[in-house]
Formats: structure tokens, C-alpha cells, sequence
């Protein structure tokens, strides 16, 4: 059998240029560094990156730096272009981050690139496209402000297998997070923004005044950043400076949290990440880790950068002087810092670390062999001395509030013919007037059953769960109590039940799954068999499982019950018929006029602007009505919302922030739609500390009045929104380490504290 000598070709250079793209871009974080280095290098002071599905399908990233000439235009997506390198011994001083010219080319070859760009002393901006590396239309000019645009689109659509292995997005969108971070945390004095392509808030975000903590203390938060030791040397003999932070021994983490810059060029070094590890194993616990931004500046003659094709490494003389030269200086920073220690109280539920649920069922097991006849002992410190299934007299005598004499009678604006500035302000004034938000609200709000008003109106929705797994059944006790009537002024009433319909949109299916897949079924069952002890203040409140004390975020858990709600029971809601109708005009003015619109004169007249809103609402009315049982008339007045527990009112101050916010912060185009439009919805429905005032604020104003009742929004919280969490909320997972749930005592260890229960 003879084997024939195979022909040596030269490769095509399509073939070689793609090749050599695959080794330089390796996935949407590559593009996203090499272009963020060029906008750097620009000397740009605000860099904007815009994503879409992890950077798979858009990249978009703007700044404001010097621009591309147009004369280059022609040659700036071409392999080996480059304004920063003419020879080779330029190499050995390089100071910018690109050189090779290889960025925009090897992005050019594996997806459609398109530039627009305008420098200073340009009359306009110029946009280009480009494939392959090769311009494939004159540029053309265009509007466009200073600085450069870039927009890369199906990345790897001509690599089909690097595309399927990078079928993650949302990995993909954490890995171009962290590289965002990092710069932003070494290039303090510049602007950063991160977000996907139509949300309306960056995941990473960053000021240009901010300094390097404020920076670290955005991307890493407050457990890093109050922990940070800063450091630095300098040795002449090796030409190289370091400075930086450090973590001291009060903080760890699982995984270590590494930034090194070497001549502000982001690398890595496992050698000197080993030697510094070394150091804190002696003072940290066993397989935990350090954060560490460490800056080296080692004269360039000795640093070797054109070693790795993604320039993630780099080499450079006198290595292991240098790193014994840190190791030391970081040895002894943390030596100095080792005096005190701080620790800090667990606000994690015991027990709820998993969804099986052993540490309730246990305590449960304990609770229930008292009864048993087993014969074994039950100790006091064992012993639970509520049952949850009681019930308080309270419950059935809801208390009204009394009225003081300069309290308006109706606190809903009028008619758009009176929505005059003057009036708008007087509305201001008679909301700010009112004793309690959640007393104006009861007050002017009471609900009470009518007559409905069509034939399809006439059947209450019977409100199943839309998951088989989830019991969310509504029980006949939630309309056990009624609001009292008061028939010397004008009610807001619940009318307009719909026939329950069936909803099979997908979006509304796959949120609920959502809600399934992130429940805590541990926590779940505590908030079920809970027994309330009562309110701390509006935000928060305290209620007992076993032997358990907890502390709760109402605000928090109400607003997860309600978005809940709004997407079990989607398109099924009831209907809260306003007294009068409501110009959402006024809402809006009212809106503006708040600090909380962060309306500045950039934005233009108000009025304009509230008109604005009311047409685009006006657009939205129908989906409103038919999905939210949100109801606007055809000359822009509210006149319903929706009815989401039975005998609950939401606060009606939140309303004209929750028009504003309606038309502004809804991704009214994108497939979240509903998930947006539902927690605005929730945010406005849920108990706000802002909106109730507590009992020290109203004791000058309600000391002279004798047996004055307890606050209406007490009860509410106790009888109404704790009520609906036995029943309708599933609680996330993340409440467990938040702190919306925290664990303040257990009769059993306190008895081993004080020795007696």
C-alpha cells in the first residue's frame, strides 16, 4: 500500500482571517473588552454598552471619545490598521491597550459590523458597514454626536458550532458584567453603563466622579467595599510600583476575586494569585477566598505584551522578585489588620437553607406528640402556646376613623375643566392634609357590593390556581369581612366581577412557572401557619411560627403577594369603581410636581409632558381593560382599577406616581410587558411607609379626641394582607437571604441564655 504525499496549498484569505477571528473573539466578553480598550484608548469619559441575548444577536457600544477620521473609514475593519504602533520597537514601549490592529477585524469577519463615528472638528458623523473586513458602502454622512458607535450583529453567524456551544445567554450576559466591572472599577474617572437591549435600568452603572471604592462598592457591594485595606510599593530595582485594595480577614468568599491590571492592561497570574493566597490562608477560614485589585506598573522594556492571541497574559522580567516583593508588602498590611475582628448576626432563616422543609416538620413532629400519647416529655422551652387557627374578635369589627374638621371630603381630583395649576396644587395641599394614607384611603374607599351592571358582569370569577402544583385557592374566608358603610359620602365600590376566563398566552405561562420554580416551600409553610403578634411600624411587622419570633418586610412581601396575584389571576380581576372620574391630567401634574419624578427643566414643561402621558395611556386603554381591569374613558379620566383582595383598597397617594410610571417605566414593546406592568402595579398596590402615618405623628393631632380607635392600617396589615399570605403568596427564595424575613428569636435558645422559659 503506497500513501501519496499530500499538496500543500495556501490557504484562502477568508479562511485564514476567520481563523484567526475565532482566536482573538472567543465569545460576545472578547468583543465587548477589545472594544471597550478602543474606546478607552480614545480617551473617552462615558462608554454605553447595550446587549442583546447575551451579546449573540447585538452588541452596541458608544462613547464620547477623539472618533475615526473619515479618511480612515476605509481601512479601520482591515487586519494589522493601527494609530497606535509604526515599529516593531514601538512595541517595547506601548502604553495604549490595542496595538495589533486585530479588534474591529476579526469582529468584522465573524459579524456584521456597522460604525458610525465623528470627531471634533467634524460637520457631521459618518456610517459605515463592513463584512469581512472590507467596507462595503462609502460611508455615508448622518447625525451623530462625538465620539464613536459601534453595532455588532449575529455574532458567529457564519461559525455554527461556536454558536451552539455558546447557547447561554444569560452566562454569556454575566461574562460581559464582569469584564464591564472590572475596567470601570480600574478607570475610576469614567462613566460606565451596562444593560439589555430595552430595559430601562443598567445592570452595571458607574459615575465619572465616583472613586475606585465608590466603584467596587457598586459591582461587589457594601460587604466588599467596608472591608477593603489599600496597598501599595515600590521598588526602583525592579522598575515596577504596585498599589491597590485588599480584603482584610473579616472578609471571604467561596471563590477568589481577583483584578490585576498589569500596565492597565486586565491579565492574569495564577503564580502571583497562588503566592497571595498563601498569604491569607493564615488568616482565613478554611476553602475561603479574598477579593484583590491590584495595579502593577513595571517599566515596558520588561513586559513581554504579544503573548496570548485574547491578551490575557502577559510576561515580564524579574517575576518571582517582584511577586515575593508583594507577597511581603501584602503580609504585612494584613498583619497590622488583625487586631479586632468583626462579626455579624445571621439573618438567614435557620432550616430554610433547602425546599424540603425538615427544620418545620421536625418542630412540627415536636409539637404534635404532646398530644399523641406517646408518653415522652415535652419540655417548656418545646412548648408552642398559639395555634394559628385562632381567630380575634377584631377581625369582625373593623375600626373607622374619625375625621378632622379641615379633612377634604373627596380626595379624587375633579374634572379635566378644573385642572387648573392652582387646582392641581390645592389637590397636593388636600392630600397632604389627610390624618392617614391608609385612613383616606378606607375612608374614601369603602367597598361594598352593587348590583352589576351587565349580564356578563353578574358571575364572581372563580379564582383556581393556574398551576396544578400550586394552592393558591382562594378560601371563603377572605370575604368574611365587610368594610363599613358610611353613607354621608361617596364610596368607592367593588363592581364588575368578570366570568372567569382561561389564559393560555405564553408569556403569562411562563411567569408563573417563574413563581413555581423560585418558591421556598420551607418559608411557604411558616407564612402559612404563622400567628401575627403585631405591626413595629407600617414597613415592617412581627409574627411567631413554633417557637420562632420573626421579623417581616411587609412592604416587600406584600408587593411579591400582589405581583403574584396579578399574574395567577390574570385577566380575572374584579373592578374598584372610582366616586367620580379621575383625570389622569392632573395625576400626572401631581406626579411631576413630586421630588420622586426626578423632573428636571431638560424634560420640558410639565403640562406638556402630562399630556403626553394621558394620550399614551388613552392608547393603552383597551389592553389596560381587558388584561388589568384598569379602566380610562375616552376623554382620559380614570375610572376603575382593579380589585385584587377582597376588601382592600390600595393607597390612593401612590396613584398619580403609579400613572407616571404607567406610561415611563413599562417595556410596553418587549415580551416583558406583562412582567413589568404587573410590578408596577404591585409596587402601587402594596403597604408604603411613605403613604401611612404612625401613631407619634398623629398624637398632637388626635390627643384631644377621646377613645380614638386604633389605626385603620393596622388593621388592614393584620387582617387583610397577612390574611392573603396564608393563602396566595408563595415566598422566593431570596427573601431567606435578603433580609425581608429575619429569625429574631427561638424560645429554645433563649432559655439556654437565661436558664428558665
Amino acid at each position: 500500500m503506497s500513501f501519496v504525499a499530500g499538496v500543500i496549498r495556501r490557504l484562502d484569505e477568508t479562511v485564514v482571517n476567520r481563523i484567526a477571528a475565532g482566536e482573538v473573539i472567543q465569545r460576545p466578553a472578547n468583543a465587548i473588552k477589545e472594544m471597550t480598550e478602543n474606546c478607552l484608548d480614545a480617551k473617552s469619559t462615558n462608554i454605553q454598552v447595550i446587549v442583546r441575548e447575551g451579546g449573540l444577536k447585538l452588541i452596541q457600544i458608544q462613547d464620547n471619545g477623539t472618533g475615526i477620521r473619515k479618511e480612515d473609514l476605509d481601512i479601520v475593519c482591515e487586519r494589522f490598521t493601527t494609530s497606535k504602533l509604526q515599529t516593531f520597537e514601538d512595541l517595547a514601549m506601548i502604553s495604549t491597550y490595542g496595538f495589533r490592529g486585530e479588534a474591529l477585524a476579526s469582529i468584522s469577519h465573524v459579524a456584521h459590523v456597522t460604525i458610525t463615528t465623528k470627531t471634533a472638528d467634524g460637520k457631521c458623523a459618518y456610517r459605515a458597514s463592513y463584512s469581512d473586513g472590507k467596507l462595503q458602502a462609502p460611508p455615508k454622512p448622518c447625525a451623530g454626536n462625538q465620539g464613536t458607535l459601534i453595532t455588532v450583529e449575529d455574532l458567529f453567524y457564519n461559525i455554527i458550532t461556536r454558536k451552539k456551544a455558546l447557547k447561554n445567554p444569560s452566562e454569556e450576559y454575566g461574562k460581559i458584567l464582569e469584564v464591564v466591572g472590572r475596567y470601570s472599577i480600574h478607570n475610576s474617572g469614567i462613566s460606565f453603563s451596562v444593560k439589555k437591549q430595552g430595559e430601562t435600568v443598567s445592570d452595571v452603572r458607574t459615575l465619572p466622579n465616583a472613586t475606585t471604592v465608590d466603584n467596587i462598592r457598586s459591582i461587589f457591594g457594601n460587604a466588599v467595599s467596608r472591608e477593603l485595606i489599600e496597598v501599595g510599593c515600590e521598588d526602583k530595582t525592579l522598575a515596577f510600583k504596585m498599589n491597590g485594595y485588599i480584603s482584610n480577614a473579616n472578609y471571604s468568599v467561596k471563590k477568589c476575586i481577583f483584578l490585576l491590571f498589569i500596565n492597565h492592561r486586565l491579565v492574569e497570574s495564577a503564580a502571583l494569585k497562588k503566592a497571595i493566597e498563601a498569604v491569607y490562608a493564615a488568616y482565613l477560614p478554611k476553602n475561603t477566598h479574598p477579593f484583590l485589585y491590584l495595579i502593577l506598573e513595571i517599566s515596558p522594556q520588561n513586559v513581554d505584551v504579544n503573548v496570548h492571541p485574547t491578551k490575557h497574559e502577559v510576561h515580564f522580567l524579574h517575576e518571582e522578585s517582584i511577586l515575593e516583593r508583594v507577597q511581603q508588602h501584602i503580609e504585612s498590611k494584613l498583619l497590622g489588620s488583625n487586631s479586632s475582628r468583626m462579626y455579624f448576626t445571621q439573618t438567614l432563616l435557620p432550616g430554610l437553607a433547602g425546599p424540603s422543609g425538615e427544620a418545620v416538620k421536625s418542630t412540627t413532629g415536636i409539637a404534635s406528640s404532646s398530644t399523641s400519647g406517646s408518653g415522652d416529655k415535652v419540655h417548656a422551652y418545646q412548648m408552642v402556646r398559639t395555634d394559628s387557627r385562632d381567630q380575634k374578635l377584631d377581625a369582625f369589627m373593623q375600626p373607622v376613623s374619625r375625621r378632622l374638621p379641615s379633612q377634604p371630603q373627596d380626595p379624587v381630583p375633579g374634572n379635566r375643566t378644573e385642572g387648573s395649576p392652582e387646582k392641581a396644587m390645592q389637590k397636593d395641599q388636600e392630600i397632604s392634609e389627610l390624618p392617614a394614607p391608609m385612613e383616606a384611603a378606607a375612608d374614601s374607599a369603602s367597598l361594598e357590593r352593587e348590583s352589576v351592571i351587565g349580564a356578563s358582569e353578574v358571575v364572581a370569577p372563580q379564582r383556581h390556581p393556574s398551576s396544578p402544583g400550586s394552592s393558591r385557592k382562594r378560601h371563603p374566608e377572605d370575604s368574611d369581612v365587610e368594610m363599613m358603610e358610611n353613607d354621608s359620602r361617596k364610596e368607592m365600590t367593588a363592581a364588575c366581577y368578570p366570568r372567569r376566563r382561561i389564559i393560555n398566552l405564553t408569556s403569562v405561562l411562563s411567569l408563573q412557572e417563574e413563581i413555581n420554580d423560585r418558591g421556598h416551600e420551607t418559608l411557604r409553610e411558616m407564612l402559612r401557619n404563622h400567628t401575627f403578634v403585631g405591626c413595629v411600624n407600617p414597613q415592617w411587622a412581627l409574627a411567631q411560627h413554633q417557637t420562632k419570633l420573626y421579623l417581616l418586610n411587609t412592604t416587600k412581601l406584600s408587593e411579591e403577594l400582589f405581583y403574584q396575584i396579578l399574574i395567577y389571576d390574570f385577566a380575572n380581576f374584579g373592578v374598584l369603581r372610582l366616586p367620580e372620574p379621575a383625570p389622569l391630567f392632573d395625576f400626572a401634574m401631581l406626579a411631576l410636581d413630586s421630588p420622586e419624578s426626578g423632573w428636571t427643566e431638560e424634560d420640558g414643561p410639565k403640562e406638556g409632558l402630562a399630556e403626553y402621558i394621558v394620550e399614551f395611556l388613552k392608547k393603552k386603554a383597551k389592553m389596560l381593560a381587558d388584561y388589568f381591569s384598569v379602566e380610562i374613558d375616552e376623554e382620559g379620566n380614570l375610572i376603575g382599577l382593579p380589585l385584587l383582595i377582597d376588601s382592600y383598597v390600595p393607597p390612593l397617594e401612590g396613584l398619580p406616581i403609579f400613572i407616571l410610571r404607567l406610561a415611563t417605566e413599562v417595556n410596553w414593546d418587549e415580551e416583558e410587558c406583562f412582567e413589568s406592568l404587573s410590578k408596577e402595579c404591585a409596587v402601587f398596590y402594596s403597604i408604603r411607609k411613605q403613604y401611612i402615618l404612625e401613631e407619634s405623628a398623629l398624637s398632637g393631632q388626635q390627643s384631644d379626641m377621646p377613645g380614638s380607635p386604633s389605626k385603620p392600617w393596622k388593621w388592614t396589615v393584620e387582617h387583610i394582607i397577612y390574611k392573603a399570605f396564608r393563602s396566595h403568596l408563595l415566598p422566593p427564595k431570596h427573601f431567606t437571604e435578603d433580609g425581608n424575613v429575619l429569625q429574631l428569636a427561638n424560645l429554645p435558645d433563649l432559655c439556654k441564655v437565661f436558664e428558665r422559659c
